[in-house]
């Protein structure tokens, strides 16, 4: 600008021509002083600029809204415009701008993640790291520190008898009888899992239904949660080492083509087991791979007894390669090794109990089951069917896998499991000692169709109001159309109760043409095949393989009993079940009865 033109120019224009960068240097250094802590006054003294002036900049820039990182950004650009400005800078210099050029990058990242909340904007490194291919985590895996701790809490929860069965996991072939409830299904899900980890062989678990295989992965599952932090996913489960474990029904079709360790659930209750073995046992035929069959038994003329007795070895060989097995529970009870060389063990409750298993009360047990289903499903003791009103190979024709053949039941634990469909319900009252059983079951959709038995509950204690309120809530769950219920004894006080919400309930009063008109009605159905339930219900099949003829008190007539006494069990579940098929007729559903069945 000309000399001559600044007489005509205002004072304080003429100062910013003049010297326009000490002004904006005073500024900087002002509002610096202030975020040190200078008040206005000793600021404006110091840098001898009026005080009004300041406080207009304080005003304008907002000085006291500053964030933290403004502030420092402020002072870092103070000194940096004081380095720079010098004429002469030593080396010094040189790397205190250097550092505050740095500092101010490192600012602006934390003001930019502020805005963002993107790690990358503060990280350029971790940026990097991010903008290439991400791999996949991989499913179903476990480190080496996992495999410590699973492998510790599979040892550490052991009872005695199943530490047994890990010190003899290296025999190829496995059997066991074993008593109810003893951790059998809990233990080999566990063990099959460890095997899977270590060693990457496949596992694969038969039950007698869908279903039933299903608790092994929920044991399986809920082991690796909790001993280890791994979610376990996939059906079948794939194991990040490649290990598959398998959850089958007993179906032939879906058993065929896998390979290798097998758990066999339940296989003395198996419908035509010597095909499915044949089946099953293909699935472990190399060497590497090793063959458990594991469950209570049932009854000596079931197709698997030939295999745990040894009379399948012995089929078609020459007497002198013939072997005598000792079945006894004395051989038996610490696991033998036949001539067959199949490992054999047998372990009842009372074993179960001196190996340190504490979870029963073994009295209330003697009093809970009558002595036939005491030994039968506690003591490994099998059953001569032969005696029974309903035998075996005629129960097993019932016995069906629900998760394949019952698309329109969506499992108890559904709100309205069988929708709006009808349903017959079946109570047997507790006696002294004993339970009550009750009975869901779905009548046929046409005249001589099948009874599905839907549900079945056993209720313990004689608190007859909380049974009664127990099968209100059936009927809230199902379309109820009828309930039998035997009045005999405690079931009166049942039965007033459940007429005050359900008056058309049946009471059925025990007499000797009763219980014959009941059996007389099972024994038709179940014989042509037209009743069914799920394949691993045992205790189910049980109750009906216990009733068996007597004779009356006089001797006179012919009776049927299950044991029942003033201090033993009853087949409750039989009876309940027969309580509910009595709102059949005897005939069956005929074109003369049928407007009464639709009725009910």
């Amino acid at each position: 600008m000309p000399v001559h033109t600044l007489g005509r120019m205002p004072r304080t224009a003429v100062a910013e021509a003049i010297e326009p960068q000490p002004v904006v240097e005073r500024r900087i250094s002002a509002r610096h002083l202030y975020w040190q802590g200078w008040r206005l006054s000793s600021i404006a003294e110091f840098l001898r600029i009026p005080r009004s002036t300041i406080q207009g900049w304080k005003d304008a820039e907002k000085w006291d809204e500053a964030q933290p990182v403004q502030r420092v950004e402020g002072a870092l650009e103070s000194r940096l415009v004081q380095l720079i400005a010098k004429d002469s800078k030593t080396g010094g210099d040189f790397k205190e701008i250097d550092l505050l050029g740095r500092q101010m990058e490192r600012l602006a990242r934390i003001g930019k993640y502020s805005e963002t909340g993107k790690e990358g904007d503060l990280n350029p490194e971790l940026a990097k790291r991010n903008s290439g291919p991400k791999k996949k985590p991989r499913r179903n895996e476990f480190d080496d520190d996992q495999i410590e701790q699973i492998e510790s809490a599979f040892h550490d929860a052991n009872f005695g008898h199943q530490k047994i069965w890990f010190r003899n996991g290296h025999e190829r072939t496995r059997m066991v009888l074993k008593s109810r409830q003893i951790g059998a299904t809990w233990y080999f899900a566990r063990e099959a899992l460890i095997d899977a980890i270590k060693t990457g062989r496949n596992q694969i678990f038969l039950s007698a239904s869908k279903a039933q295989a299903h608790i092994f992965k929920q044991y399986i599952i809920q082991f690796a949660h909790e001993a280890c932090g791994v979610e376990l996913s996939g059906d079948p489960i794939v194991l990040g080492n490649g290990a598959t474990i398998y959850f089958l029904g007993t179906n032939a079709r879906t058993a065929q083509g896998y390979h290798g360790n097998f758990y066999f659930d339940e296989f003395f209750w198996t419908h035509r087991f010597e095909e499915l073995n044949k089946v099953a046992s293909a699935m472990a035929m190399h060497k590497m791979w090793r063959r458990t069959y594991f469950s209570t038994p049932s009854s000596i003329q079931h197709e698997a007894y030939a295999l745990w007795s040894g009379d399948k070895f012995n089929r078609r060989r020459p007497k002198d390669q013939r072997v005598a097995l000792d079945l006894s529970h004395d051989r038996l009870a610490g696991g033998f090794t036949g001539e067959d060389k199949v490992w054999r063990n047998i372990v009842n409750i009372i074993d179960a109990m001196n190996g340190g298993c504490d979870l029963f009360d073994i009295d209330e047990l003697r009093l809970e089951y009558n002595p036939d289903e005491f030994e039968n499903l506690l003591m490994c003791g099998f059953i001569d069917d032969t005696q029974s009103v309903f035998p075996l190979a005629e129960l097993q024709r019932c016995m069906v896998d629900t998760w394949v053949d019952w698309a329109d039941f969506y499992k108890p634990l559904a709100p309205r499991p069988y929708g709006y469909q009808p349903v017959w319900v079946g109570y047997d009252p507790s006696h002294t000692g004993d339970t009550a059983g009750c009975v869901v079951l779905a009548p046929p959709p046409t005249p001589g169709g099948k009874f599905r038995v839907l549900e079945r509950f056993q209720w313990r204690g004689l608190d007859f109001e909380a049974q009664a309120e127990s099968i209100r809530q059936i009927t809230l769950r199902y379309n109820v159309t009828f309930i039998g219920i035997d009045t005999t004894g405690l079931g009166q006080g049942v039965y007033q109760l459940v007429s005050k919400f359900f008056p058309a309930a049946k009471a059925i009063n025990y007499s000797v043409d009763v219980k014959t008109r009941l059996v007389l009605k099972a024994k038709n159905v179940i014989s042509k095949g037209r009743l069914e339930f799920d394949s691993s219900w045992v205790d189910f099949a049980h109750a009906f393989l216990a009733i068996h003829r007597t004779l009356t008190a006089s001797g006179r007539n012919v009776t049927f009993e299950a044991g029942r006494t003033e201090n033993t069990g009853h087949a409750d579940l039989a009876w309940a079940c027969m309580h509910a098929l009595d709102n059949e007729p005897l005939e069956g559903q005929t074109t003369a009865n049928r407007g009464f069945m639709e009725i009910s």
